[in-house]
């Protein structure tokens, strides 16, 4: 059933009009501990989350479906529908249901709206993922000008980038943004870009984008008279960020986020890196989708959140700033020396909190009690690095240390303030420390020990009128009242004791009396829990205001104490693994020493298996310098490919690389076309997809880029794939002019390294033994002469009589090829059928030699040492014996 039909009782015409404002969400729409769906919003949220459609009543004969979800319970249900797609506004009760009442019976409950939920504007702990950004970015194109600007609203952190439509692709790539807003006249232009970064798309009105429009709201937004303080921005990029602002408003509902100043990113700062080459590289994210196996996972020794998203920015954006490089190499360099200082700081970095998310949370009064904590532990813990700071620190060390102080105010006010471990939320109160605030001390006390307090009432009362037999006591008529006996009563009856003791009621056997300050204490312990909660909550908004008031500062710490964690983490990384400083200069050497590969070495370590490690001398002169690497599949090749890529972009980064020595000159742009798949969805077919990547790459390549080419010209038949690799090589190298290294199984590519002086061959040393190939993977000089495609194809487990077959087809291919005789069809019309070949005449795989046996009989477990040498020795005689034999 559709909204439109819907009967419409009181509540249900409440709904609806909210409902019509927010065509495009699910409607959260609370009632009572529950957030109610209705309708088609009912029937989409149940499907998705897997929970029970009831109904609520009929409308012509049809039931208005219905579902819901706990209020406490909220955030687990909308990140599940986010990350499906959903946006959803939550709208809550604006007044209490005895507020309502008191306008008229019938009157329903105010309720609003308060927020949009989409994927870019998520705050809640629970709905983020700690160590990475959540970013909403917009793309703008003004007049020939385009800009790409992105914010995380969980952190405050707001940038932009002049660049051009071209370049939103790549942009994208690097940023992996959860939202991007487009304006609506562009949603087609910029789909596909969104879509292929797995980002959900949202069109605004060509109003957000409006550039003179933009400028008003970011001056309002940050109380400024003019942009001019924070930079000098374009149309576009203004633009970019008015958009982002207008929808923050739109989703927060005027309650804008804490955002700091506007950074603005300079073109050609950063290594430029494409999506295809961020895929095959694995950066942040492995081709099966996870974190888990990208280079990211591999290298990640940080300890706080914060760091943990700082890295990921470094590896996704290295940079291109030799002196910015320098630094982050001197303070790496620093803490690898200092085993004790790096050990310490990373001891007092595990106690600091995420503060910049409990900023952003408390500035949309979406924080609690334990952000306040965060904020004051990290603050706490700041200082204590500060101190612990050396004297001889390198510049980066001693320029973040600078922002850990100056928090002595706030910080002891929290301390004074706050128990060690506040709850969750204000609401369940408990958080203020005793002794902060001595009215909130005695609402606590006469809510927590209101017997005691009334018994020291009486002891004074016994003690005032000298009645011994005097009692407080309670009812539910009279509330707390005075009791004694008639007899005694008198006294009290008599002045002056009877104007302040206020008689009551009289009994057959006593006298009940108050005072005025019984009644007030009375008043005051009916009333002590809930104004025990009204006086936190006064004193937490306070607290809040407080710390919102010196926000900038304390994003300023909070960046600080993240480089200071990926600086240690990239120390201990270096120690850990024996990594080394490369050397960064505008050069156009690469020269790297026994490289290695992180990811792989990290797997292999597992299986208790080396690395083969290899050196890679790309230092040619202004013409480039190309390795044509040839050698079977399994050797390593793309390996060795993807590792020189990686150490080129760690180094950039700010980190050590996996060698022994590197000397890179700087590289302006990062290219790999390794490995290729259909692109189904765009109608591309495996060889179209390497042809786009490649010509991608021959287009923009400079002289300062690194590219790495596996396979080119493989997806098509064998003469046109040789002629479009061999083109390529050659345009590489005389055009595009850069370094490069070009694995490929043309073998007649190798000519070419006689003809083109840039080009030098290398190849992976392989071994044959008994008909077997093994690699040892090993980066040599020099030229493969085949691929050992068929050994391969026996080592993945192909049946015998095919890998015979294999075998005999090759022979004659290689045979017509040596004697030029009959063409290709002519050899294979010669040869018998595959079918018709005697199943005797393959090679049983059963068949042992006699060390084979004698190996196998042998079992290690239950050998002494003095047999397992005797074994040894008896094995190597055999040999001996073979060999000579």
């Amino acid at each position: 059933m559709t909204v439109a039909n819907a009967a419409v009782t009181p509540m249900m015409a409440q709904y609806l009009e909210i409902k019509t404002d927010h065509p495009g969400a699910l409607l959260f729409y609370r009632m009572g501990d529950f957030y109610e769906l209705f309708f088609d919003d009912a029937v989409a949220a149940a499907e998705a989350l897997d929970i029970t459609l009831t109904k609520r009543g009929k409308h012509l004969g049809e039931d208005i479906a219905m579902c819901g979800v706990p209020y406490h319970a909220a955030e687990g249900y909308l990140l599940t529908l986010i990350r499906k797609g959903f946006r959803v506004a939550v709208c809550e009760q604006l007044e209490s249901p005895a507020d309502a009442k008191k306008r008229g019976s019938k009157s329903v409950v105010k309720r609003g709206v308060v927020r949009l939920v989409t994927p870019g504007t998520l705050t809640e702990e629970t709905l983020l993922e700690a160590r990475r950004h959540n970013f909403l970015a917009a793309l703008s194109d003004v007049r020939g000008e385009a800009a790409v600007a992105w914010v995380d609203i969980s952190t405050g952190e707001l940038r932009v980038l002049a660049t051009t439509v071209e370049q939103f692709g790549p942009e994208l790539a690097r940023l992996l943004p959860r939202e991007v807003l487009v304006s609506d006249s562009r949603e087609a232009d910029f789909a596909g870009l969104v879509t292929e970064i797995g980002a959900s798309l949202t069109p605004l009105s060509g109003g957000s984008f409006d550039s003179q429009s933009a400028v008003r709201r970011l001056t309002e937004f940050y109380e400024v008279e003019s942009l001019h303080a924070f930079g000098a921005f374009g149309r576009a990029e203004i633009a970019a960020m008015g958009a982002i602002i207008d929808y923050l408003d739109l989703t927060q509902k005027g309650k804008l986020p804490l955002l700091r100043p506007p950074v603005r990113e300079l073109s050609g700062g950063t290594m430029q890196i494409d999506a295809a080459t961020r895929r095959n590289l694995e950066l942040t994210q492995a081709l099966s989708g996870g974190r888990e196996g990208s280079l990211l996972a591999a290298i990640d020794r940080t300890v706080t959140a914060g760091g943990g998203r700082l890295l990921e920015r470094r590896i996704s954006s290295p940079s291109q700033d030799l002196k910015v490089i320098s630094q982050r190499h001197d303070a790496v360099a620093y803490a690898v020396e200092n085993v004790e200082f790096r050990e310490d700081l990373r001891d007092k970095l595990r106690r600091c909190p995420d503060v910049d998310r409990a900023l952003s949370r408390l500035s949309l009064d979406r924080g609690g009690p334990r952000d306040l904590a965060a904020v004051r532990n990290a603050v706490g813990q700041a200082a204590l690095i500060s101190a612990a700071l050396p004297q001889d620190a390198p510049d980066l060390l001693t320029a973040m240390g600078k922002s850990l102080v100056g928090f002595g105010e706030i910080s002891e006010l929290l301390e004074e303030a706050l128990v060690a471990e506040p709850p969750l939320l204000a609401r369940d109160g408990g958080f203020i420390a005793a002794g902060f605030d001595p009215d909130l001390d005695e609402a606590r006390t006469l809510r927590d020990e209101g017997r005691g307090v009334i018994a020291g009432y009486q002891a004074d009362y016994v003690i005032e009128t000298g009645v011994s037999a005097l009692k407080i006591k309670h009812n539910n008529v009279l509330g707390y009242f005075i009791e004694t006996t008639a007899t005694h009563a008198e006294k009290m009856l008599a002045p002056p004791l009877s104007e302040r003791f206020i008689h009551r009621q009289t009994t057959a056997n006593a006298v009940r009396f108050t005072t005025v300050d019984l009644s007030e204490m009375e008043t005051k312990i009916l009333n002590a829990g809930g104004r025990a909660l009204e006086i936190e909550k006064r004193l937490y908004e306070g607290l809040v205001r407080a710390v919102l008031a010196v926000s900038g500062p304390l994003g300023d710490c909070a960046r600080a104490l993240s480089e200071m964690d990926v600086t240690a983490a990239w120390a201990a990384l270096a120690q850990m693994e024996n990594w080394a400083r490369p050397r960064m200069d505008e050069s156009r050497a690469f020269e790297v020493v026994a490289g290695r590969h992180p990811v792989v070495e990290r797997a292999l370590k597992t299986e208790g298996a080396p690395f083969i490690a290899n050196d890679c001398d790309l230092s040619g002169d202004e013409n480039g310098s190309i390795w044509l690497l040839t050698g079977p599949n399994m050797a390593g090749k793309s390996t060795f490919l993807r590792q020189n890529a990686l150490i080129a972009l760690l180094g950039q980064a700010g980190s050590f690389v996996p060698a022994k020595s590197a000397h890179v000159g700087l590289v302006s742009q990062l290219f790999s076309r390794v490995g290729a798949a259909d692109d189904l969805a765009r109608g591309r077919s495996t060889f179209m997809v390497e042809m786009v990547e490649t010509a991608a790459i021959l287009n923009q390549a400079d002289a300062r880029a690194l590219v790495i080419l596996d396979e080119i010209g493989r997806g098509t038949a064998t003469y046109d794939g040789l002629s479009i690799a061999w083109a390529t090589l050659e345009h590489l190298h005389d055009v595009n002019a850069c370094r490069a290294l070009f694995a490929t199984h043309y073998h007649e590519m190798t000519q070419l390294a006689d003809k083109l002086d840039g080009v030098e061959n290398a190849t992976v040393a392989v071994k044959e033994w008994d008909g077997d190939v093994i690699f040892l993977h090993e980066v040599r000089r020099g030229a493969a002469d085949r691929s050992y495609g068929v050994q391969v194809a026996k080592l993945a487990g192909l049946p015998p009589a095919v890998v015979e077959r294999a075998r005999v087809v090759l022979e004659a291919l290689e045979k017509g090829e040596r004697e030029g005789g009959p063409g290709a069809k002519a050899l294979i019309d010669d040869l018998p059928l595959f079918a018709a070949v005697p199943v005797a005449s393959v090679p049983k795989q059963g068949k042992s030699s006699l060390l084979e046996t004698k190996l196998a009989e042998l079992l290690p477990d239950e050998m002494t040492p003095r047999e397992a040498l005797q074994a040894l020795y008896d094995l190597k005689a055999e040999a001996i014996s073979r060999g000579s034999s």
